[in-house]
C-alpha cells in the first residue's frame, strides 16, 4: 500500500516558530556539518577543474545559450552542497554534461555563422549622422534615453560626435566618431537634467528625443514623433 503524504497544512500546524533546533539543523545530525564541508570542497574543485578547461568569459560575452547554460550550472553546483539527499557522483555527472554541452555549443557557434546569428543576433544600428534611428530602438527594445547613457559611458558629449553606432549583439555600444563633428544634440549634461535652449526663428534646432535637425519653430518630429525641441549645440573631446 502507498504510505499518505501528511496534508501540508498539518505540517504547517506542526511548524513553532522560531524554534532554534528546527533554523540550525532541523533533523538533521550536527556530524552532517562535517559532510557539508566535504561535499563543498569536492563539488567546487571538481566544477572549477572543468571551468577551467572552458575558459573564462564575461557576462557580456556569453549567448543566450551560454548565459541559460550558467544558470542550470549554477542549480547544478548549489543543490549538491547540502541537500543531504542528493548524492554526489549524479551531481557531479550534471556540471560535466551542462560543461559539455556548452563547449558544443562554442564549437558550432564558432564554425557555422548562421548558427551564431540564430543564437546571438546582429548588430543593429542604433545612431547615424548624430540622430538616434527608431528602427534600430525597436529592434533591441531600447528608448533614446538607454543609448544616450551608453553614448555618455564611451564619452560621448554630443551626437553631432557620433557618425555611427552599433548595438552588438553582446549588448556593448561600438561608436564611431565623425570628424570633424557636426552641431547636434548635446547629451552632457542628461537631457533630463539640463535646461533646454530654444531656438530662435529659422534657425536649426534638436529634437531631444532623436536629435534630429529641422528648422525652427518645429512642431512634431518627423523620424520618432517628438515635440520637444533645443538649441543644437556643438561640442567636440577638447
Amino acid at each position: 500500500m502507498r504510505a499518505e503524504l501528511p496534508c501540508r497544512g498539518c505540517l504547517m500546524d506542526q511548524i513553532v516558530p522560531f524554534d532554534l533546533g528546527r533554523l540550525l539543523l532541523a533533523d538533521l545530525p550536527p556530524l552532517f556539518l562535517a559532510e557539508v564541508g566535504l561535499r563543498v570542497a569536492i563539488i567546487l574543485a571538481w566544477t572549477m577543474l572543468l571551468l577551467r578547461w572552458v575558459g573564462g568569459r564575461s557576462i557580456a560575452q556569453m549567448s543566450v545559450v551560454e548565459f541559460l547554460l550558467v544558470i542550470a550550472l549554477g542549480s547544478a553546483v548549489g543543490d549538491p552542497l547540502f541537500q543531504p539527499e542528493i548524492p554526489l557522483l549524479p551531481a557531479m555527472l550534471v556540471i560535466l554534461l551542462v560543461v559539455l554541452f556548452d563547449k558544443a555549443v562554442d564549437r558550432v557557434l564558432s564554425r557555422w555563422r548562421k548558427a551564431k546569428r540564430i543564437v546571438d543576433g546582429i548588430p543593429v544600428e542604433m545612431v547615424r549622422d548624430g540622430v538616434i534611428l527608431g528602427d534600430g530602438l525597436s529592434a533591441r527594445d531600447h528608448g533614446p534615453t538607454e543609448v544616450m547613457e551608453k553614448l555618455r559611458l564611451e564619452g560621448i558629449r554630443n551626437l553631432g560626435q557620433v557618425e555611427r553606432a552599433y548595438l552588438e549583439p553582446s549588448g556593448q555600444l561600438s561608436v564611431f566618431r565623425r570628424k570633424p563633428a557636426q552641431p547636434g544634440l548635446r547629451i552632457v549634461p542628461p537631457v533630463e537634467l539640463s535646461q533646454l535652449e530654444p531656438s530662435a526663428v529659422g534657425s536649426p534646432t534638436c529634437c531631444v528625443d532623436c536629435g534630429s535637425i529641422a528648422t525652427a519653430p518645429a512642431g512634431t518630429c518627423a523620424l520618432c514623433g517628438g515635440s520637444t525641441w533645443t538649441r543644437p549645440r556643438l561640442d567636440t573631446d577638447e
